[in-house]
């Protein structure tokens, strides 16, 4: 089943020609998350051919416009579109007081409700789950309120080996048990452990978003080995004191927190619109921490399952 995101935009404040702000879509078994709706938001998913009716789970980091300025055109498409399941936005308390006026204006047509979700900025917490998928937020250090998100699928029973089932004669009944640890008598009172029953189950898969945050060891234990670590690096080494100045990340900081964490690959984006290119972004990290890649609208990363 698919683990996968999807940059739907790079850029910081300022959006440029060839680069949006902040937005991205997390696929976990074809349940479809938005990560950040910075304005054009609707139009690049559209460009990458996501189908908008599957979107209904949208988190959002904080409330500086560029993350948050196309919610209220998506939602009027959605309207538009005939959606009628119920949106949630995970996000400051305020972002109701900030959008619900403009959508008061679409009630009359709309056959869904917006329901709101107060993000913690002080702890982290889980603020939703299901059975295939924990989604945690946990206060990074920026201007104003802010949560980084983690996304981790659930840890999947062990399957049973089809040929001990033949080979043991175990009934259905069983199986479950099993598969929740039980050992197995045979008839005859011969010992199966669970061990030689099963087949241990895939690792969890894991997805960090921490966007935007001034360098901050504080999240390292929330983002500790996880599979995608995506850290903002809106600025260069030339412009560390600015980025200090107004709480964002240099990219060799990003590729420090990710090499401190020990996390499998980091992807940075939130780029500030005074670079005209980004290789020297990557090139920075890259002499941090190898396994780093650039957040470029359009770009997929499948994290592939491992034993």
């Amino acid at each position: 089943m698919p683990f996968e995101l999807t940059i739907l935009g790079s850029s910081s404040a300022i959006p440029t020609s060839t680069k949006y702000p902040t937005a991205q879509v997390l696929n976990v078994h074809e349940r479809f998350f938005l990560i950040d709706c910075g304005e054009g938001t609707q139009i690049q998913l559209r460009k990458y051919k996501f189908k908008l009716l599957r979107i209904n789970r949208i988190f959002i980091s904080h409330l500086h416009g560029d993350h948050y300025f196309g919610l209220v055109g998506l939602i009027s498409t959605l309207s538009l579109l005939g959606n009628k399941n119920d949106i949630h936005i995970y996000s400051h308390s305020e972002l109701k007081d900030l959008i619900q006026g403009q959508i008061n204006y679409m009630k009359s047509e709309m056959e869904f409700e917006v329901i709101y979700h107060p993000l913690n900025f002080k702890k982290p917490q889980i603020v939703f789950e299901d059975e295939k998928i924990s989604v945690t937020s946990f206060p990074v250090k920026h201007s104003v309120p802010t949560c980084g998100f983690l996304f981790r699928e659930k840890k999947k029973l062990p399957n049973i080996r089809k040929e001990m089932i033949e080979k043991y004669q175990i009934p259905i009944k069983n199986i479950q048990a099993i598969k929740e640890g039980a050992d197995f008598i045979t008839e005859s009172g011969d010992f199966i452990s669970f061990n030689e029953l099963t087949i241990p189950p895939k690792e969890p898969r894991s997805y960090a978003f921490c966007t935007d945050t001034a360098y901050f060891e504080s999240i390292i234990d929330q983002v500790k080995e996880v599979d995608l670590l995506y850290h903002e690096a809106t600025f260069r080494n030339n412009k560390k004191e600015l980025a200090n100045q107004t709480q964002h990340s240099t990219a060799e900081q990003a590729a420090t927190i990710a090499k401190k964490a020990n996390v499998k690959k980091l992807l940075i984006g939130h780029f500030s619109n005074r670079y005209k290119e980004t290789d020297g972004f990557l090139q920075e990290a890259l002499a941090v921490f190898p396994e780093t890649f650039l957040a470029t609208e359009g770009n997929t990363f499948n994290i592939k399952q491992t034993k």
